[in-house]
């Protein structure tokens, strides 16, 4: 993706900037991305990318430049202080029109294609809420947003689809201002409310204390579930998973493999905890560790598929000689020469039409006992037994459990 500052023309005549950031294909659906109090700061920029990434072209105006243009704060007490002392003097009705501004600008850039949501956090979320009811946008999306209750007169006048984002332990969004927003929105099956539990105020923020990543990345899933279903971009994650997996495999190609991937991929295989983070990382556990370090009898059987707004998850049949030293599954265990059959899990997850994470789960212990390092005898594990079960339900189940025969009477 590519970024840059660009100038927007306010209704009465003033000039301000906003942070663009444009996909890698150069065009996309449109989103408003709205500030926090803190301005059009790294973490904004962050959020700006990480939705070019996934296929949008993203504005974030300076919406404090009446006030002090291109004001960019952290997080520090004295920085808090500076931005509370912002928020005192700032006008809401004046930014929501300077968002009005922003929205036509973005509207008209070439880049721009198709439809156009607003994304908010928290003082954005009030003015993502706004933007929804005052002025045409396709979606919108709050987090934390402050302020509501008192502008839930308003709700009506929202005809878009809508998310908000609730994180549980929010002292500004108690549990008597979620209801009201709830109430406001009764009966609308295109809103959305979300509450993450034993989140705080700004748990989307990797800088800040209350930062909760599986909140942010549940939240961000939800967001982008909206916006892909209303504005698109849509993209054949199935088809991108099998070209990927055909060059792993089949043409076991590690340059190539890595072209399928993000600018900053990872890959974790859980039981051995074997991939890598990053382009260099990665490719260097692909070339050396993983592609030549496959049995060549390798073969994936496909049980099942699900596809999701931003991810896939694979089920199927993982089945190979041990013939070779399995870095990336077996490290250190010399060729055994047994036959070997697993379940195995992929989650895959995608940033547009590039992978950007897998997460690889097997049982080792299963793997274990079929290549004769592991004696199940006693132990609550079990060989080919578990892949033959997967294929065929009819096989006995709870033959591990010493008490089942004991219920036998019992019903």
């Amino acid at each position: 993706m590519t970024s840059r500052w660009i100038d927007i023309t306010a209704d009465d005549g003033g000039r301000f900037q906003g942070y663009l950031a444009v996909p890698a294909s150069g065009f996309g659906p449109g989103i408003l991305l709205l500030q926090e109090i803190f301005g059009v700061n790294a973490h904004i920029r962050a959020v700006a990318d990480l939705y070019a990434e996934e296929g949008y072209v993203v504005l974030a105006p300076d919406l404090f430049w009446r006030l002090e243009p291109r004001v960019e704060l952290g997080y520090g007490e004295a920085e808090v202080a500076r931005a509370r002392e912002l928020l005192g003097r700032f006008d809401v009705d004046r930014a929501v029109a300077d968002c009005g501004a922003a929205l036509a600008t973005l509207r008209r850039l070439p880049e721009c294609r198709g439809k156009v949501g607003a994304l908010g956090f928290c003082l954005g979320g009030r003015l993502a809420y706004l933007v929804a009811a005052r002025s045409h946008v396709d979606a919108a999306v709050s987090y934390y947003g402050t302020g509501l209750e008192p502008l839930l007169g308003e709700a009506d006048a929202i005809r878009c689809p809508m998310v908000f984002h609730f994180p549980e332990k929010d002292r500004h969004l108690p549990p008597q201002t979620r209801d009201a927003i709830a109430a406001a929105f009764e009966g609308r099956e295109d809103v959305q409310l979300f509450l993450y539990p034993g989140a705080d105020h700004g748990f989307n923020v990797p800088e800040r204390a209350a930062f909760d990543k599986p909140a942010a990345l549940m939240a961000h899933s939800r967001s982008l579930a909206l916006f892909r279903r209303v504005m698109g971009p849509h993209y054949d994650l199935s088809g991108l998973w099998e070209r990927h997996t055909e060059l792993e495999f089949a043409t076991r190609d590690a340059r190539a493999t890595m072209t399928t991937m993000v600018a900053e991929p990872y890959v974790n295989h859980i039981p051995t905890m074997t991939g890598g983070v990053g382009q260099d990382d990665l490719y260097r556990f692909y070339t050396n560790h993983f592609i030549p370090k496959t049995p060549k009898d390798t073969k994936l059987i496909p049980i099942s598929r699900t596809i999701g707004v931003d991810r896939l998850v694979d089920e199927m049949l993982f089945c190979f000689t041990h013939d070779i030293e399995i870095d990336w599954m077996l490290p250190g265990i010399p060729p055994t020469g047994r036959y070997v059959e697993i379940p195995l899990v992929a989650i895959v997850r995608f940033r547009g039409d590039k992978l950007y994470n897998e997460h690889i789960y097997w049982d080792q212990a299963s793997v274990l006992v079929q290549i004769g390092l592991l004696d199940p005898k006693g132990l609550p594990v079990a060989g080919v037994e578990t892949a033959k079960k997967l294929v065929d339900e009819s096989l006995p189940s709870n033959t591990l459990m010493a008490r089942w025969q004991e219920s036998a009477s019992k019903g």
